[in-house]
């Protein structure tokens, strides 16, 4: 019973299901550093500048009302120098007058009639210890104009606006990403520009600008993984382009045209003020901070990187730990001492290592190198103690074929981002189909002895002498 076929092949699956408790506490390990990555990126994206969000311009118009208010006050007798009062009756004596003063009111926010941005980006490659960060400089080049006329119907009977006064403000993420020369230009003519003192961004008094017939602004900014910018004119055109091969379009809109190929993108969009919940003209900020949810723009991804592959393979190792498991199950079939359960556990443990010495030597010399490195060092030592420690014999040779076979296909699984669960699943369906032709004449419940190919021969007894 305890050297039947059907018992050694359960005992070895128990084996193989128990071997998913080091591949969790690997799984860990990966889950750790890949953490720390992400923490070591973001802290040096943002010491570079960070995620960056456009907002902007709006044109801010100050806006005043002459009030004028009747009032009665107690006459003074200027002979006196008294409070008048009546001969007859004695009470005060009153009069009337009307009281004027200015009183400012809400200003009116204008967005752009039309708004075209190109953004342009340069990535480049930081270090801290181990770890590599891409980051990126923009430059911002926007062009636009207002329809000073929409700002009427957003007066009120008696209300003035203050064109001399007007000034345009621009939001950004952090004020400390911005590089090099911002320049404002109304009509050819430089305006010079100043920070916001209650949030983040740029401002300058541009006053009248009824009759002009645009305006533009250059600036350069520093960034991290993300830049995205707001569609705030009634017609917005933008454009985004760079040099990083893995862009990754986000936010609010999808790009109306694209091209991306391995030297760089272009992404383009145009976007109606119909398609974002914000007001054209008002007298309520309408970038109150709340602009992120129209924004859109790119996210600098980094696809299948070696902390997603070495956690993939984890989670691939249970596979790759049960197909080596019953490989050994089959040819050793014939032997006379079975493999122990403490021979295939160390076979089990190697296999997790493998993952283990996979990420650490791909945190210093990549991905590729390191997983030739870890999966010829997990080969040979296998093959090793297949030969030396299971006495395989010829049936060794089997054993490393299978293993380099294995691990070259898992190796294509982790390269493939869209395609690893297709193949992964299959290659789980083509070794279940080739076990159940293998064994599909083996005598599960016959005893030692029996014919088949998991058969293991009984020691023939000496015949009783008489």
């Amino acid at each position: 019973m305890l050297r039947s076929a059907g018992f050694r092949f359960f005992i070895v699956a128990i084996l193989a299901l128990l071997m998913a408790i080091p591949l969790q506490m690997v799984s860990s390990i990966i889950d750790a550093r890949r953490d720390y990555s992400r923490a070591t990126i973001s802290s040096v994206g943002e010491e570079w500048g960070g995620a960056q969000v456009l907002a902007g311009p709006v044109l801010v118009v100050p806006v005043q009302i002459e009030l004028t208010e009747t009032k009665k006050r107690e006459v003074v007798d200027p002979a006196t120098g008294q409070i008048a009062v009546h001969p007859e009756s004695g009470q005060t004596i009153y009069e009337t007058y009307q009281d004027t003063w200015i009183e400012d009111r809400a200003p009116v926010y204008l967005l752009p009639a039309q708004f075209d941005a190109d953004l342009t980006t340069a990535t480049q490659t930081r270090y801290r210890g181990i770890f590599q960060v891409p980051v990126y400089t923009a430059e911002v080049s926007l062009a636009f104009n207002f329809s000073t006329a929409d700002s009427i119907g957003a007066l009120e009977p008696g209300e003035e606006p203050l064109w001399d006064e007007a000034r345009l403000e621009l939001f950004l993420t952090s004020n400390r990403s911005l590089r090099g020369e911002a320049a404002l230009l109304v009509d050819g003519t430089a305006v010079p520009l100043e920070p916001l003192s209650e949030r983040a961004g740029i401002t300058a008094r541009v006053g009248d600008i009824r009759q002009a017939q645009g305006l533009t602004l250059q600036l350069g900014l520093n960034g991290a993984e993300e830049l995205m910018i707001a569609p705030v004119g009634r017609s917005s055109e933008v454009r985004i382009a760079g040099d990083w091969p893995d862009p990754s379009f986000t936010g609010a809109f999808l790009p109306d045209s694209r091209e991306v190929t391995a030297h760089g993108f272009t992404a383009n969009w145009t976007i109606p003020h119909l398609a974002r919940a914000v007001p054209q003209v008002g007298r309520d900020l309408p970038l109150d901070g709340t602009e992120a949810r129209m924004a859109f723009g790119v996210a600098y991804f980094q696809p299948n990187d070696f902390y997603q592959k070495a956690w993939r393979a984890a989670r691939y190792g249970l596979l790759t730990i049960a197909l080596t498991f019953l490989t050994v199950l089959l040819i050793e079939g014939q032997r006379e001492r079975p493999v122990h359960p403490v021979q295939y556990i160390l076979i089990g443990l190697a296999q997790a290592i493998f993952v283990l010495l996979m990420l650490s030597y791909a945190e210093h010399i990549g991905f590729g190198p390191a997983y030739l490195a870890a999966s010829a060092a997990t080969i040979a030592l296998l093959v090793m103690f297949g030969g030396l420690g299971l006495k395989l014999g010829r049936r060794t040779l089997v054993l490393g074929v299978l293993l380099v076979v294995l691990y070259a296909v898992l190796y294509l699984i982790l390269q493939s981002t869209d395609f690893a669960l297709v193949a992964g699943a299959t290659l789980a369906f083509v070794a279940l189909a080739a076990t159940m032709f293998v064994t599909r004449n083996e005598e599960w419940y016959a005893p030692a002895g029996s014919p088949g190919l998991l058969a293991r021969h009984k020691k023939p007894k000496d015949d009783a002498t008489p």
